[in-house]
């Protein structure tokens, strides 16, 4: 029998905003929580595979990137379209409080207050990407442009090249 999959906040957002998604277990590794292993175990091509950072400018202060799983952000950029002089990424320790979020199972979708949002142009390259869910083990499968609709993402050029 099928383990059911419990529902995560993020994914009872979507529920509530009539948003079509897909949730994707994969099994976890404490050791290696890169996205390109979360690409590998769903058997994704790691482009689709994108991964949530929390950054905080110089006047903003705290804003988030969605890019894809085997990119770098560019800070400079980042900063640039948010608005700062410069950005950096925040403390690891920083995340949970700030975000209600832990590493590897951070979210774009339901962080503690709504953030300004910047997803990279190539999300709109597929049919569908794969943001974490909320929590280790989980992804959401969905359509980019209604990841940017709910959230009210900017598109933007964020990654190093």
């Amino acid at each position: 029998m099928a383990k059911k999959i419990e529902k995560t906040n993020a994914a009872r957002l979507l529920d509530r905003a009539k948003i079509a998604y897909e949730l994707v277990p994969y099994t976890v590794d404490e050791d290696n929580l890169a996205a390109t292993h979360v690409a590998e175990e769903l058997g994704e091509d790691i482009a689709t595979v994108f991964k949530t950072l929390v950054l905080r400018g110089d006047k903003t202060g705290l804003f988030v990137c969605v890019i894809p799983g085997d990119k770098e952000v560019d800070l400079k950029a980042a900063a640039r379209v948010s608005g700062n002089k410069w950005a950096e990424m925040i403390a690891m320790k920083e995340l949970l409080p700030q975000t209600g979020y832990i590493r590897g199972g951070c979210s774009p979708i339901g962080m503690k207050r709504t953030l300004p949002t910047f997803i990279h142009t190539t999300a709109l390259d597929h049919e569908r990407i794969y943001i974490s869910a909320g929590v280790r083990g989980l992804q959401l499968a969905l359509a980019p442009q209604s990841l940017i609709d709910y959230v009210g993402a900017t598109v933007a050029d964020i990654v190093s090249h």
